[in-house]
């Protein structure tokens, strides 16, 4: 008993800050403190400063035997491969209407990793866990985007997204940041102090700052909208999906920090960037923010209890 509280307590400590400031801001919003201008402005910083300085200076100053875990990284992309498959298959034989299919298929595989997931194993691994999550928020950020434009041109019966698709990840600020950080790293170049502590006090403000904007951009006044799609995806994406990634790793092999990456990376809601993709394609937003605010609230759930089982399986 001792040892399923203590494993309880831990998981606690990985996802109750977080929901903690999320609910701050959705309070913050219902009180007008946030508005929508700020929440806006605050996004933008935080997707093109604080968020890539954070991975910068995570990579370069850890060493590279403790973040470049190629092996995790592969398996990332294989199994995000073979999930997004298997949804294709799912939606094909049970979504309807079909415009429907590639904002569930979306909703189902693209956590947001950016900014809960390394929030998750900030809480859990500290800065080292930051490190060792960023090439590969990096590499699977770039596989959701292609995925994300494919299965949505798919059900959408559009053509030509690939092409903008491909031009935004060379833009990305995420991708921009990792590749700038491994030429660093592979160059052995050391950062002036003064640098440094300015990247700290950026990369600091990054998750807290991306977790109020979160919490304020939530809205939970269209969930009885669409809400039997929006419960297939949210079960997909929050049970479904990290369950059988993780299993798949641990059957592998992995253990400890990447089995525990894998699993908060994989538990992590649905990523607002979705949201975004599918209304400038046309698609149904409302769906797309449904399951966005669903999972947002279920993953808190669930991933206390993935990591309550798997530290008392001593697999994390």
């Amino acid at each position: 008993m001792n040892l399923l509280l203590s494993n309880l307590q831990f998981a606690l400590t990985i996802t109750t800050p977080i929901f903690i400031i999320l609910a701050l801001g959705i309070l913050l919003r219902h009180l007008n403190i946030l508005t929508d201008a700020f929440i806006d402005s605050g996004s933008k910083i935080v997707f093109t400063v604080a968020l890539p300085v954070l991975l910068f200076t995570s990579i370069v100053q850890t060493p590279a035997d403790q973040s470049h875990d190629l092996p995790l990284i592969a398996y990332g992309l294989v199994a995000t491969l073979v999930i997004y498959v298997l949804l294709e298959l799912f939606a094909q034989r049970w979504i309807q209407p079909v415009a429907d299919r590639g904002v569930i298929v979306q909703g189902a595989f693209r956590s947001n990793m950016g900014i809960i997931g390394l929030a998750y194993c900030l809480n859990a691994y500290g800065t080292a866990g930051v490190a060792a999550a960023s090439l590969y928020v990096g590499f699977v950020t770039i596989l959701f985007n292609i995925l994300a434009v494919i299965t949505l041109s798919r059900s959408l019966h559009r053509e030509g997204g690939l092409k903008q698709t491909f031009l935004g990840i060379l833009k990305n600020p995420f991708i921009i940041a990792i590749i700038l950080a491994l030429i660093v790293s592979a160059l052995g170049w050391k950062l002036p102090p003064l640098l440094v502590q300015t990247g700290d006090y950026l990369a600091r403000m990054a998750l807290p700052l991306a977790l109020l904007c979160t919490g304020g951009a939530l809205s939970f006044k269209a969930l009885r909208l669409e809400s039997h799609s929006t419960l297939i995806a949210t079960v997909m994406k929050a049970v479904i999906v990290p369950l059988l990634i993780t299993t798949g790793g641990a059957l592998l092999g992995f253990r400890g920090i990447s089995l525990g990456i894998l699993f908060l990376m994989t538990s992590a809601p649905t990523a607002a960037a979705s949201y975004i993709m599918v209304r400038a394609m046309g698609g149904n937003a409302v769906l797309a923010a449904n399951i966005i605010a669903l999972t947002t609230l279920a993953s808190i759930f669930t991933t206390s209890i993935g990591v309550t089982l798997l530290k008392g399986l001593e697999l994390m």
